[in-house]
């Protein structure tokens, strides 16, 4: 028995040495079919024409391609490689997985063309086979942990410890737009790696030097960038931004636990400067920054840990983000008292104009949430509060922010140009004290634009949030939930650009003249009113109440007072509102209604007249009258002659 048992197993052993020597015998005969079969899947599927001159394998796990292109179907050439070599790890390839231990590549070209639609990328997003689809549908249900967990395997299997790649290309020419990066020589060594790199767009040239680590034994990534102002390619043209730095440095070392993947890291970047039109019409000079987080990658949510660390320029903080898949933001920051000249010395230069060069003592505590569901916008939580404690403005640098207590000179802009000035005091004419305006007016003003002016400080967080929540639902930034406070400083220290670097400083300096009532509520409200445009080149509530009524502010009825309110927001088409006959349209009844009700109950008109209120009793008998009547006359079609 033990005799048949050494024969049997002899036996197997040399079917099995006769298995292994045939396939090692043969094994580039089974590899350059199984490519020539799976090359022709790629060609079929995708309509390419894919070439090599020379497949094989040396030795136990070396691989060896020369001459590869890709070509795709009435296009231009998309790859070419002029030859490569692997060193495969033997026993990870007799498991089925591909391990690169190093690696040489030569001649990489990549070249992505698109000319008159048509690009020789295309075929990447044809529509897919109802299976395909069904396979994509089922990957979209894999969890990001899983998905990060499978992208960080991949690059630490595939890229070895040692290698050298020279003479990579990557062009992207689109008709007459084009972007290049040249690689000459891109050495791994240890699993250091140092190269250089050309970017060359639209005729500028840059060089970049970048050096770093992949360590796939202690799964440890890092990488450093540098340049004399590097700009970042490609991002101007799709994007109509910028991002340049001097520096930028990323290391991080991945932790897997049972639900999650963690990423532990810093980065660094210094000279940092950043465009967009919808951030500032001016570049942002963000100077120098860090970051040390911790990024948890959940099945259904990516997280920054409010461990996590900001230290921008003097300025220190823990953020907290959590995006929730597919819509859901939550965002929180809770920063304890820290000195208030860390906030102002860190304000980016040439963004906070008027702030330049303030001065200040004392401490500052700041609070921040945001709930956002893009699904919901109607459940939106937000809350925003920054506590002083014995702060002072020691020095107002650029601009003196308690100007408005005093008669100033004011400049109205329209499209960004100065189109009038004149001085907010008694030496203009049409100056009206706030104890000359009709305590009618005065109301209707606040009730239509701010009810709580004279008591909040600033801001009213529940408009902001209605605000947010309109601005989600159109998808635009529409409405801005502003005060009176924030009306007017927008239009007495700012311009009237919408973006969010303007948003940002029009918070701060009413915060500013709010906690430390640089101006008071009084004097504020009576500049508001002197000088909101109130029509085309109309200022100020003595020219407004004789443009539409020819008459003295103190002879206003309540309808006209109410009437006039309600053209603050969209002073230039006061036309909209009036029928061809010169009638109110009705859809403004609403609105002078609910103005009218709250002016009751505050105690200034009775229930009686707020019931009584009647839109035929609003007549354009001023100039804007006869404007209305001429702009009927020119748009009425002319008799023939």
């Amino acid at each position: 028995m033990r005799r048949i048992l050494i024969y049997t197993g002899a036996g197997l052993l040399l079917l099995l040495l006769l298995l292994a020597g045939g396939l090692w015998i043969f094994r580039n005969h089974i590899l350059n079919r199984m490519a020539e079969r799976r090359i022709a899947k790629l060609e079929q599927r995708y309509g390419l024409e894919v070439n090599y001159d020379d497949l094989r394998f040396e030795g136990t796990g070396r691989l060896f391609l020369n001459g590869l292109s890709v070509v795709p179907e009435k296009r231009d050439t998309l790859l070419t490689l002029r030859s490569a070599t692997f060193n495969l790890g033997f026993w990870q390839l007799l498991k089925g997985n591909v391990e690169v231990m190093d690696m040489a590549l030569d001649g990489l070209t990549v070249d992505f063309v698109k000319e008159n639609h048509q690009a020789n990328y295309d075929f990447l997003f044809r529509s897919r086979s109802e299976g395909e689809k069904e396979t994509e549908r089922a990957s979209e249900k894999v969890g990001y942990d899983k998905r990060v967990q499978t992208l960080l395997n991949g690059v630490f299997r595939l890229l070895p410890s040692e290698g050298r790649l020279t003479r990579l290309h990557v062009r992207e020419r689109k008709d007459s737009d084009s972007v290049s990066l040249y690689v000459p020589e891109f050495n791994i060594e240890n699993h250091q790696f140092r190269s250089q790199l050309t970017f060359v767009e639209e005729g500028h040239t840059q060089h970049w030097e970048t050096e770093g680590e992949i360590n796939a034994g202690e799964r440890r990534v890092s990488v450093s960038i540098q340049a004399p102002e590097l700009t970042v390619p490609y991002i101007r043209r799709r994007l109509g931004a910028e991002v340049a730095f001097d520096r930028l440095w990323l290391s991080f070392t991945q932790q897997k636990e049972d639900e999650k993947v963690i990423l532990l890291g810093q980065t660094e970047v210094d000279g940092l400067k950043v465009f967009h039109r919808r951030l500032s019409p001016e570049r942002i000079n963000l100077d120098r920054g860090k970051l040390d987080f911790q990024l948890n990658v959940e099945s259904h949510a990516l997280e920054l840990d409010s461990c996590s660390t900001i230290r921008f320029n003097d300025l220190q903080f823990h953020p907290y983000l959590r995006v929730e898949s597919p819509s859901h933001l939550m965002a929180s920051i809770h920063q304890p008292l820290f000195p208030a000249k860390e906030l102002f010395n860190s304000l980016p230069h040439g963004l906070f104009e008027n702030l330049e060069g303030i001065r200040v003592e004392g401490e500052l505590a700041y609070d921040f949430e945001l709930d956002a569901d893009l699904a919901c916008p109607d459940s939106l939580k937000f809350y925003s509060d920054l506590r002083p404690q014995h702060f002072r403005i020691l020095g107002y640098g650029t601009t003196d922010l308690s100007k408005m207590s005093e008669e100033f000179e004011y400049t109205a802009y329209e499209d960004e140009m100065p189109v009038r000035t004149f001085p907010v005091g008694p030496s203009w004419n049409h100056f009206l004290p706030l104890d000359s305006v009709p305590q009618l007016m005065r109301m209707a003003v606040l009730q239509s634009e701010d009810g709580g002016f004279f008591y909040h400080q600033g801001f009213l967080p529940d408009a902001i949030r209605e605000a947010m929540v309109y601005d989600l639902k159109t998808r635009r930034f529409a409405r801005g939930g502003s005060t009176i406070s924030m009306q007017l400083v927008k239009n007495v220290f700012l311009n009237r650009r919408k973006n969010i670097a303007r948003k940002l400083e029009e918070a701060l300096i009413v915060w500013l003249i709010e906690q430390n009532r640089l101006t008071s509520k009084e004097r504020m409200f009576e500049v508001y009113l002197n000088i909101a445009e109130w029509g085309p080149g109309v200022y100020g509530l003595l020219e407004a109440s004789e443009f539409y009524f020819g008459k003295r502010p103190s002879q206003l009825t309540l309808e006209e007072c109410i009437y006039l309110a309600s053209i603050i927001p969209k002073p230039k088409h006061y036309r909209s509102s009036f029928e061809a006959n010169g009638r109110l349209k009705e859809n403004q009844e609403g609105h002078f209604r609910l103005v009218a009700r709250r002016m009751a109950a505050k105690g200034v008109i009775s229930e009686t007249a707020a019931e009584g209120i009647d839109l035929s009793r609003v007549v354009l008998t001023g100039e804007a009258g006869r404007c209305f009547a001429d702009s009927l006359s020119l748009s009425m079609p002319q008799p023939a002659s």
